[in-house]
């Protein structure tokens, strides 16, 4: 059996035919690695680009992985009002710089967890003021979602027909802004995340209608005015006041 079998080995050497090659191995031509498909690049991003005749455009750029954007900026030191737009962007050719529709210039380069604005050429903004056309992704995780709220003070949270809307909170990365509502009222104010998890709300404000059980609008209220802490795990937020039990839980909602 052994010398069959090397007799059968041999013949492979000296015969021509391809049955007994050895496969050779396939060639895949390699996809170039480019933002576009190595680059986590849909969230949102933020920061405060110079502005000629304002303190800043404090800017928030949310790329959607089916394209689509929303862009909002507000002018620092000259109007508080906050102007969004909208639409769809394309990748160009090399996948690593995008085309906001509807925007001029509207170009950025997609760096890791950077947007880098671009001249109306599509050239990098060199110069002193250089580091200053950069946006950062958000990493809190926290901002542009609906947060449903499920549970106040250990108890769960259910909607009923008493109220006008389902209690939930949207924190706006755009002017570092909340709003919401508490099953009746619209609520509105400011927010800063720190470091360590921190979390503040402040300048808080909301409509005045009358609804027949304001019992948990209130408590809810309250606790956006205590916490100062929060706690994340993928689409569920708490929000703590020291260590207390949690104060609320919350959900996020994503609305088609």
């Amino acid at each position: 059996m052994r010398l069959l079998t090397a007799i059968l080995l041999a013949g492979c050497f000296i015969s021509m035919n391809s049955s007994c090659k050895t496969p050779a191995a396939s060639t895949v031509t390699p996809t170039g690695d480019n933002s576009m498909t190595s680059v986590d690049w849909n969230g949102v991003y933020t920061g405060t680009l110079p502005c000629a005749d304002c303190e800043g455009i404090e800017t928030t750029l949310q790329l959607m992985l089916d394209k689509t954007y929303t862009l909002t900026r507000m002018y620092a030191g000259k109007s508080n009002e906050l102007k969004t737009s909208s639409g769809t962007f394309s990748w160009d050719a090399s996948g690593s710089i995008i085309q906001l529709s509807g925007e001029d210039p509207g170009k950025y380069k997609v760096g890791e967890n950077q947007l880098f604005q671009l001249d109306l050429e599509g050239n990098r903004i060199s110069g002193n003021l250089a580091d200053k056309y950069i946006l950062q992704k958000d990493q809190s995780g926290l901002t542009e979602k609906y947060w449903k709220l499920v549970e106040l003070n250990g108890q769960p949270v259910t909607t009923t027909e008493n109220m006008r809307k389902e209690p939930h909170m949207i924190l706006r990365a755009a002017g570092k802004r909340i709003n919401g509502n508490g099953g009746c009222n619209s609520f509105m104010g400011s927010y800063e995340i720190l470091e360590g998890n921190r979390i503040r709300f402040s300048k808080m404000a909301g409509t005045l209608m009358a609804c027949p059980d304001m019992d948990l609008e209130s408590r809810f209220t309250k606790v956006l005015e205590m916490a100062d802490n929060y706690n994340l795990d993928g689409d569920k937020l708490v929000l703590n006041k020291a260590r207390m039990a949690p104060l609320a839980r919350f959900e996020a909602v994503y609305l088609k």
